[in-house]
């Protein structure tokens, strides 16, 4: 025990310095007899003693990287209770215990089996045992100790980054912060001087300095120029033991970066620029690049080129080319060689950032001269106007000029010019040119309301050389004539109700014309002289281009006359006065109370009265079944009998003759018009004495009423039921020439009559009424139809 005793005390004398006093439950076990504390305790009556520790055993202390050729010896564990008869046997478990501390079960003695590495762990905690080996009980309680590795320098400095990158404005002041660079060692720093890093600069001198403890690298020089000299690497070395001989170290290297200021002014290489210009380019053309050279880069190094004065100022302009920092010399206007042939101009250059620090060093501009020469070229001919508009009325004739176009070769030679159209832009021919003078003139007759307007190109060519030429548009429009006469807007379907009163409105029409007058459309409406006042309608004009159809008496009645026809004269106002005739078809029709038509079938009539809408579907089912019996039976004779028609020469329709009328009523073989007059005789069935057919169908109903209709409504309905007879040849005579209508306005066109006048009469007023009259216009108005 003492000899324990002085291993530890000698132990502590050496390392005093590092020694920690272990937690009071971790004190030393052996305590002398004259420190034991007897207790009482009042506890029954009886009296407590503290029992004794036989431990022996304090905190062990162990150096890192042991190189001996021996384990290295620990320290010993050892109880009071061991004899020294080998009945006690030591166990040691913990952090390492059996691999890399091995303990002596017999005596107790602790060795490292492992060099150890105080980076790698700093404590360990082991637990100690003292069994009986007879009974294999403790004779000590189980206890904990430590195992401290003390520490040697054996680890060198190392930095948080191999390379750092860092930046710095060009011309800093001395002394500008750059960049912090940092190095940590792994020994202990609580432990001598193994972790004290001290920093110092290896390369990078005399631009750049560093802070010893902090590693802050600074600037060492002023006025560092990037233009001189962008990069520079620096080399840090980090020391430990505070720098002095033996201790390890480390170094990294920092790439700096000087960045750009703008304190270099443009300068232009030269003072003076040449460039040349044919007169013929168009604006925008380039005609050369300039450049002013600043060595600093980016937006320090931007420029601006502008024109300061000069002749040509107005006629040349200067953009700068964003990428290249070059400025692009244009045309802004037209050159004209006979008018100027050179220019100069006074371009200017300048750092569109400049730094207001670095002002004192001067103005950050530059001036050069550009002189520009323009060069002579052949150039087309060139009209005296953009373009041409010419009025020309509808009614020109045909040969006459409607206007001029005029082009001079600009160039001093001033050759001759010829003219001619691009027929591509008048297909038609209907202009033309005299190639000598650039007048234009029509061709054909012209017409507004079919092409209002026309535009055409007209060509100007250098006679002496064709290859220069140019072209004009001209734009001609056709100026509108009163030469359409004005006419209903529409096809009117007008009625009037039988029970119609005297002033009543029954339509009211609206006129359209082809024609555009400057002063608009103004019509009137009036009806034709001979019917200037009629018995049954009036017209009235309502002074807005439109015009009302009144009646003039009461009533109307459909079985006397179903239709009227009124014509009406419609007027313009534009000179010449144009006009025209439209007739209004007027329909009678029954109306209810209120107006409202209801029917405008004249065959209505012809129903018995009292007969329900049942009876009357009935009746038209019968016709209809019976109708298609007939038909049928027609259709299955017909297959039977002989065409009537044998060949193109049998024509036997005795009506229809070219220059006989007829023997009217006496002719035998013509239609009785007594049986016109007697329409009850229509009822007696006579045969046709010019062809005998064999079967005559005959499907017709009685009207009971003959005495209300009139001539002409028999014959319509004559027609009517001829047209319906399937038995009924093509040429019945009766159906196609039985009546002539109403006398026409046109009067008498017979030349009969002009026998018993003297002389020839006039009728050159049948060419007024159309191209339909314009035969009986010839063969009767014509001055040698006597000798013809």
């Amino acid at each position: 025990m003492r000899t324990y005793s002085f291993l530890t005390v000698l132990l502590w004398s050496c390392m005093l310095h590092e020694i920690h006093m272990m937690p009071s439950q971790k004190r030393t076990n052996k305590q002398s007899r004259s420190e034991r504390i007897t207790e009482l305790l009042e506890n029954g009556g009886k009296t407590l003693q503290r029992t004794k520790r036989g431990w022996m055993w304090n905190q062990f202390f162990l150096l890192e990287e042991y190189t001996g050729p021996d384990t290295q010896y620990v320290g010993k564990l050892h109880t009071d209770q061991d004899k020294g008869d080998g009945n006690l046997k030591y166990i040691l478990t913990g952090d390492g215990a059996g691999s890399l501390f091995i303990i002596d079960e017999n005596t107790g003695d602790i060795h490292a089996a492992k060099k150890l590495d105080r980076e790698e762990k700093s404590l360990y905690v082991l637990r100690a045992k003292a069994i009986d080996r007879k009974t294999g009980r403790q004779v000590e309680p189980e206890s904990e100790f430590i195992i401290k590795i003390h520490d040697i320098n054996d680890n060198e400095p190392k930095f948080t980054k191999d390379m750092y990158t860092a930046s710095i404005p060009e011309m800093s002041r001395v002394g500008t912060s750059v960049i912090q660079v940092t190095a940590t060692d792994a020994d202990d720093a609580n432990y001598g001087n193994s972790a004290k890093v001290v920093y110092s600069i290896l390369q990078g001198q005399p631009y750049f300095s560093v802070d010893p403890e902090t590693g802050m690298i600074k600037t060492a020089l002023p006025d560092m120029s990037r233009e001189n000299r962008e990069q520079y690497q620096v080399v840090i070395q980090a020391k430990d033991m505070g720098g002095q001989m033996g201790g390890l170290s480390g170094t990294t290297t920092v790439n700096i970066t000087l960045t750009d200021v703008n304190d270099n002014p443009p300068r232009f290489p030269q003072r003076t620029y040449q460039f040349k210009s044919p007169e013929s380019a168009p604006p925008g053309t380039p005609l050369g690049r300039i450049k002013a050279n600043d060595p600093d880069v980016g937006e320090n190094a931007e420029i601006e080129y502008s024109i300061s004065n000069g002749d040509g100022s107005d006629v040349f302009d200067i953009i700068t080319d964003k990428d290249t920092q070059e400025g692009i010399i244009t045309v802004k206007k037209h050159l004209d060689f006979e008018n100027k042939m050179s220019y100069t101009l006074r371009v200017e250059a300048t750092n569109t950032h400049p730094d207001p620090r670095f002002l004192q060093l001067g103005p950050f501009k530059d001036m050069a001269l550009i002189k520009i020469s323009v060069e002579d070229i052949d150039e087309p001919p060139v009209f005296s106007r953009p373009w041409y508009l010419i009025e020309v009325d509808e009614d020109v004739k045909e040969g006459s000029i409607i206007g001029q176009v005029v082009a001079q070769d600009p160039d001093t030679t001033q050759n001759a010019i010829k003219y001619s159209v691009d027929r591509h832009s008048d297909l038609d021919r209907i202009f033309n040119i005299y190639s000598g003078n650039g007048s234009l003139f029509i061709s054909k007759p012209l017409d507004r309301e079919e092409t209002p307007w026309h535009n055409i190109t007209v060509i100007a060519t250098e006679i002496n050389n064709p290859k220069q030429s140019s072209q004009i548009s001209v734009f001609i429009r056709i100026l509108d004539i009163n030469d359409h006469a004005p006419e209903f807007a529409k096809y009117y379907e007008t009625f009037v109700c039988e029970n119609a009163k005297v002033g009543q409105l029954i339509q009211t029409v609206s006129a359209v014309d082809k024609d555009e007058p400057p002063r608009g459309h103004k019509f009137f409406f009036e009806l034709v002289p001979e019917f200037a006042v009629h018995p049954n309608f009036s017209v009235v004009d309502n002074k807005d281009n439109t015009a009302g159809i009144m009646t003039r008496r009461n009533g109307y009645s459909r079985s006397k006359m179903s239709t009227y026809l009124l014509p009406i004269i419609i007027f313009d106002n534009d000179y010449p006065i144009q006009s025209s005739t439209g007739t209004l078809t007027i329909r009678v029709c029954a109306c209810d109370s209120q107006g409202n038509m209801q029917s405008c079938n004249t065959e209505a009539l012809l129903l018995p009265a009292g007969l329900s809408t049942g009876a009357l579907i009935a009746i038209l089912l019968c016709i209809i079944i019976l109708l298609l019996v007939v038909l049928f039976t027609a259709l299955k004779r017909q297959r039977k009998k002989e065409p009537l028609i044998i060949s193109k020469d049998d024509v036997r329709d005795n009506i229809v003759t070219y220059n006989d009328e007829g023997g009217g009523e006496e002719d035998t073989q013509a239609f009785d018009i007594g049986t016109l007059r007697n329409p009850e005789a229509r009822e007696e069935s006579k045969m046709r004495r010019d062809v005998i057919p064999e079967t005559i169908f005959q499907i017709r109903q009685t009207a009971p009423l003959w005495e209300n209709i009139d001539v002409q409504d028999f014959i319509h309905r004559r027609l009517k039921e001829n047209d319906l007879d399937p038995a009924a040849p093509p040429y019945d005579s009766l159906a196609t020439y039985a009546y002539e209508g109403n006398d026409s306005i046109a009067n008498s066109l017979s030349s009969l009559e002009s026998l018993t006048m003297e002389g020839n009469q006039d009728y050159d007023y049948l060419s007024d009424w159309g191209p339909r009259f314009k035969k009986l216009a010839d063969m009767y108005g014509g001055e040698d139809s006597d000798g013809d």
